[in-house]
C-alpha cells in the first residue's frame, strides 16, 4: 500500500504553479500519485516507499518552489544508553512525515526533521512516550512552520504594499494631476517631472515588487513561466521603455516620447493590493479548522500516584483517570468510571440536548460537561480522538480536488504560454500596422498582466475548503473533495432501513401462540435463550423483553446461526428454530396460521419472527422498529429535489412496505441479504443511475463502497467509518438532505468560479490585445489590466466565502 504524505509548499501563486509541481512530482521515481492544492498551499503525494520522501522534496525544489520542512530539537527524559538512542530514533523515523531524526545521549535531546503538514508536534511527543521516554517540553506547543511561513509572507506583503502605495500616490499625482488640475503643473520645475516619476517608480518595481522578479525570473529561465513571470515581463517592459525614452530620447520619434512610470507604480501596487486581500480571504477559509482546534481543552486534571494533578493535554496517556468538573470541557475520549453528569455533545452530534453520562458511558474529547462531576479513563488521545479524526477528515477533504480541477490545472498551464505568444504576436501586429510607435508596448504589457491564471487556480480549492469546513461545523464530514462533485450529480438515493430510516432499537410488541401446549412466558424465555447468542438487533429486542419480565433463560446447546435467515439451538433435548419466514420455508415449515399471523403483523409495520420446536410452529413474535423523527421529512425533501428514493432492506416485504408507506418511500427492495446489498446497488448503476447509498457504516460497508457515493451515519463517537465518503455525525436523516444541499451549493459555486475565471481570460485577453480598437477606438491600459487581474482572484475567493453563511440548521427546499 502506498504511503501518503502531505507537503506544505511556499511560492505558489496560480494554477500554472500547480500544474508545474504536479508534473515534476509525476516524473519522479517512487511517486505513484500527486495532487497539489493552491488554496491550502499543500501537495498530497503517494509514495511507493517512505525513503522516497526526500526525492519528492527535491522535485518540488527543482520546480522552483520551497517545501515546508520543520526542524525541532526537543529534550527527552529517560535516555540512559546507546540502545535508548537507537530505539527512540527508530520510533521517530517510523512516523509518517518524519524525514529523519538524531538522538544525542550526552545532551539528552532529539533533533527531528519533519513535514508539519503530515505530522504534528503533539504526535511526535506521543511517539516519544510510546517508545518509553518523556518529552520534557510538553508545556509548549511548537509553532506550525507552515502557518509561520504564511504569516511571514503576509507581513512582508503588507510592508511592500504600504511602501508601493506611499510612492505610487505622489507618482500618479505628478504624472496625471496636471491633466485635471492645470495649476499642479506649475508647481513642478520644467523637465523635473519625468525624473521624479523615475525616482518614485523604480523602488516600487524593484523593491516593493521584488518578489515578482525573485520568483518569476527563475521560472522563466526554466521555461515554465507563471503569474510572477507575466507581471515581471509586463511591468519591467513598461519601466525599461520609459527609462530609455528618459535617458536617450533621440532614439525615438516625438510621437513615442510618452513614458509609463505611473503605470508601473499602479500595476505593482494594484497587484500587491489584490494579493493582500486574497491572502486575508484565503485565511478565512480555514476558520472551521481553527474553531475546531479552539474546542480542545489545554489541560487535564489527572489522577496520578493518588493525587490530582493538572497537566498539559499532551501529557495525557491512555489509561489515565481524569476528573471533569461542571462547566469544563472533556479533555480526551474515554469511558466514565465514576460519577454522573450530563454532557453537551452538540459539537459532535448536532443534538442540543445534553446526554446523560454514568459509569460505562463513552465521553468525547472537547464536549462540554454541564452539571455534575465525573471521573473517566482515557481511551483515545491526540489525533486518535473523535475531534482529531474530524479535523483530519476536514483537512483531507480540503487538500483533495474533484475531477474537474485536474482539467482546469492542465488548461491553466497552457494559458500562460498562450498569453506570452499572444503578447508577442499582438505587439508585432501593432508595430507593423498601429497608429503610434508606443502601442506595441501597451498591448503586450496588458496581455501579459491580464492573463494571469490566479482565478483558475483558486476557483475549485477555495470552494472545497469553505464547503468542507462549513459541513464540519454542522456534523457533515466529506472525506474527499471529489465527493462534492459526485454528490452534486446524484440522481438516486438508496436508504438502508434499520438504523437509518428507523431508530435501530426494535422492541417486542406481540407474541401470538399457535398452540395451547405452551405458555407465553415459557416460549418467550426459550426464544430469548436462543436469541441471546445472536447480535442481531431483533434478537436483542426479544432478549430485552424477557429480561424486562424477569424470566429465567434456560441453557442452550448446539447453537447455530445462518446470517439473514435465523438461528437454531437445543434446549432440554428439543430443537428450537427461530427466524424469518424464509428460514421457515427453508426448513420446510409451512402452515397457514403461521403465514396469516405474520402477514397481519407485517401489514402493521412490524417485523414477524417465527418460532418452531422440532419442526412444529409454536409462535409468531412481532418486533417493531419505529421510524426516526425527521425520516419522513427527509424523504419528502429528497423527492422534492427530483431524486429517486429507494429503501433497501433485508426485512420482510410486507413490513418493509408498511414502513415505506409511513415515510413516503415509493420504491422498496426487501428481503435482501446483507452480502447482496452491494449487488443491488451495482444493478442500479448498470441502469445508468448515479447512486448515493446511506447506511450505518458497519453492516452496510460493501454497499457504501459500491455506491458512487457512500454516506455513513455515525453514532457521535464512531467517525472512523472507512467505507463512506461522507460521514454524518448525527443519526438524523435530515443531515443527509443538508449534505446533499451543501454539496450542490458548493459545486454550483465551483462552476460559478470557473465560469468567471475562464470568461475573464477568454474575453479580456483579446481586448487587451487591441481587438476592439479598429471598431471602437478602445485600447486597454496596463493599469486597468492589472486591476482586472487582481479583481478576478478576489471575486473568486469572496464568492467561495459565501458558503460560510450557508444555513444548514434545517431541511432545505429543492
Amino acid at each position: 500500500m502506498d504511503l501518503e504524505l502531505r507537503i506544505g509548499i511556499e511560492g505558489m501563486n496560480c494554477a500554472s504553479c500547480v500544474g508545474r509541481i504536479e508534473k515534476a512530482l509525476a516524473e519522479t521515481a517512487g511517486v505513484t500519485a500527486a495532487s497539489v492544492n493552491l488554496a491550502t498551499d499543500q501537495a498530497t503525494v503517494a509514495l511507493a516507499d517512505k525513503t522516497q520522501a526526500n526525492v519528492a522534496l527535491a522535485a518540488i525544489e527543482r520546480a522552483g518552489y520551497t517545501p515546508v520542512v520543520a526542524e525541532w530539537d526537543i529534550a527527552v527524559g529517560g535516555l540512559n544508553c546507546a540502545s535508548c538512542v537507537s530505539r527512540l530514533e527508530a520510533a521517530l523515523n517510523a512516523e509518517v512525515g518524519v524525514l529523519g531524526s538524531s538522538v544525542n545521549l550526552a545532551s539528552g535531546k532529539a533533533s527531528i526533521r519533519y513535514l508539519p503538514a503530515s505530522v504534528s508536534a503533539a504526535r511526535l511527543r506521543f511517539a516519544i512516550r510510546e517508545a518509553g521516554y518523556e518529552p520534557l517540553d510538553a508545556e509548549t506547543e511548537g509553532e506550525d512552520p507552515a502557518v509561520a511561513a504564511r504569516e511571514a509572507e503576509a507581513r512582508e506583503l503588507l510592508v511592500n504594499l504600504k511602501l508601493a502605495a506611499a510612492l505610487t500616490i505622489p507618482l500618479v499625482i505628478i504624472a496625471m494631476g496636471p491633466m485635471f488640475i492645470p495649476a499642479l503643473g506649475a508647481l513642478i520645475p520644467p523637465g523635473w517631472g519625468v525624473w521624479i516619476e523615475f525616482l518614485l517608480a523604480t523602488p516600487v518595481l524593484f523593491y516593493a515588487g521584488r518578489a515578482f522578479f525573485r520568483k518569476g525570473a527563475p521560472a522563466l529561465r526554466r521555461g515554465a513561466p507563471d503569474m510572477n513571470s507575466l507581471v515581471m515581463l509586463g511591468a519591467s517592459a513598461a519601466w525599461l521603455y520609459s527609462t530609455v525614452v528618459l535617458l536617450l530620447p533621440g532614439l525615438f520619434p516625438d510621437a513615442a516620447h510618452g513614458v509609463y512610470f505611473e503605470a508601473v507604480g499602479v500595476i505593482v501596487t494594484l497587484i500587491l493590493l489584490g494579493r493582500h486581500y486574497e491572502l486575508k480571504a484565503r485565511g478565512r477559509a480555514s476558520d472551521a479548522i481553527r474553531s475546531l482546534l479552539a474546542l480542545q481543552a489545554r489541560t487535564a486534571r489527572v489522577v496520578r500516584d493518588g493525587e490530582l494533578r493538572e497537566v498539559p493535554i499532551e501529557a495525557v496517556v491512555p489509561g489515565d483517570e481524569i476528573v471533569v468538573r461542571p462547566g469544563e470541557r472533556v479533555p480526551v475520549d474515554g469511558e466514565v468510571v465514576d460519577g454522573h453528569s450530563y454532557v453537551d455533545e452538540s459539537m459532535v452530534s448536532g443534538e442540543p440536548v445534553p446526554v446523560e453520562k454514568a459509569p460505562g458511558a463513552e465521553v468525547v474529547g472537547a464536549t462540554m460537561n454541564t452539571t455534575g462531576s465525573f471521573r473517566f479513563r482515557a481511551t483515545r488521545i491526540g489525533e486518535a480522538t473523535v475531534l482529531g479524526q474530524i479535523i483530519r477528515m476536514v483537512e483531507t477533504a480540503q487538500a483533495s480536488k474533484p475531477p474537474i480541477q485536474a482539467l482546469v490545472d492542465r488548461i491553466a498551464g497552457v494559458v500562460v504560454w498562450f498569453a506570452i505568444a499572444l503578447a508577442i504576436a499582438a505587439a508585432a501586429v501593432w508595430a507593423l500596422f498601429g497608429p503610434a510607435p508606443n502601442y506595441p508596448l501597451v498591448v503586450a504589457a496588458s496581455v501579459l498582466l491580464i492573463a494571469c491564471p490566479c482565478a483558475m487556480g483558486l476557483a475549485t480549492p477555495m470552494a472545497i475548503m469553505v464547503g468542507a469546513g462549513r459541513g464540519a461545523e454542522r456534523g457533515i464530514l466529506f472525506r474527499r473533495g471529489a465527493a462534492f462533485q459526485t454528490v452534486a450529480d446524484v440522481d438516486t438515493v438508496v436508504l438502508d432501513k434499520t438504523g437509518t430510516l428507523t431508530q435501530g432499537k426494535p422492541t417486542l410488541t406481540d407474541l401470538i401462540l399457535l398452540t395451547e401446549e405452551y405458555e407465553e412466558s415459557t416460549v418467550l424465555a426459550a426464544v430469548a435463550a436462543v436469541e441471546q447468542h445472536s447480535e442481531h438487533p431483533i434478537a436483542q429486542a426479544i432478549v430485552d423483553a424477557a429480561k424486562t419480565r424477569a424470566l429465567g433463560l434456560p441453557n442452550v446447546t448446539e447453537f447455530n446461526a445462518e446470517p439473514g435467515f435465523g438461528v437454531t439451538a437445543m434446549i432440554g433435548g428439543r430443537r428450537y428454530q427461530v427466524g424469518a419466514d424464509r428460514y421457515m420455508r427453508q426448513l420446510g415449515i409451512a402452515e397457514a396460521s403461521l403465514s396469516n399471523a405474520g402477514q397481519t403483523l407485517a401489514a402493521a409495520g412490524k417485523t414477524p419472527v417465527y418460532a418452531a420446536i422440532d419442526g412444529v410452529p409454536v409462535a409468531v413474535l412481532a418486533v417493531a422498529d419505529p421510524p426516526k423523527a425527521g425520516s419522513a421529512e427527509a424523504v419528502k425533501a429528497m423527492r422534492a429535489k427530483g431524486l429517486d428514493v429507494i429503501m433497501l432492506t433485508g426485512d420482510n416485504r410486507h413490513t418493509a412496505q408498511a414502513v415505506a408507506d409511513q415515510l413516503g418511500v415509493e420504491t422498496v427492495i426487501a428481503e435482501v441479504l446483507p452480502q447482496d446489498k452491494a449487488n443491488t446497488v451495482a444493478e442500479l448503476q448498470q441502469q445508468g443511475k448515479t447512486v448515493l447509498f446511506v447506511g450505518d457504516g458497519i453492516n452496510d460497508a460493501p454497499a457504501l463502497a459500491q455506491a458512487d457515493v457512500g454516506m455513513a451515519i455515525g453514532t457521535g463517537t464512531d467517525v472512523a467509518i472507512e467505507a463512506g465518503e461522507v460521514v454524518l455525525m448525527a443519526g438524523d436523516l435530515r443531515a443527509a438532505v443538508n449534505a446533499l444541499y451543501l454539496a450542490q451549493r458548493t459545486f454550483r459555486t465551483i462552476k460559478q468560479n470557473l465560469f468567471w475565471a475562464f470568461a475573464y481570460n477568454i474575453t479580456l485577453m483579446p481586448v487587451a490585445a487591441g481587438i476592439l480598437y479598429p471598431f471602437f477606438g478602445v485600447l486597454l491600459s496596463p493599469m486597468l489590466a492589472a486591476f482586472a487581474m487582481s479583481v478576478s482572484s478576489i471575486l473568486v475567493v469572496t464568492n467561495s466565502l459565501r458558503l460560510k453563511r450557508l444555513a444548514l440548521g434545517e431541511i432545505k427546499p429543492a
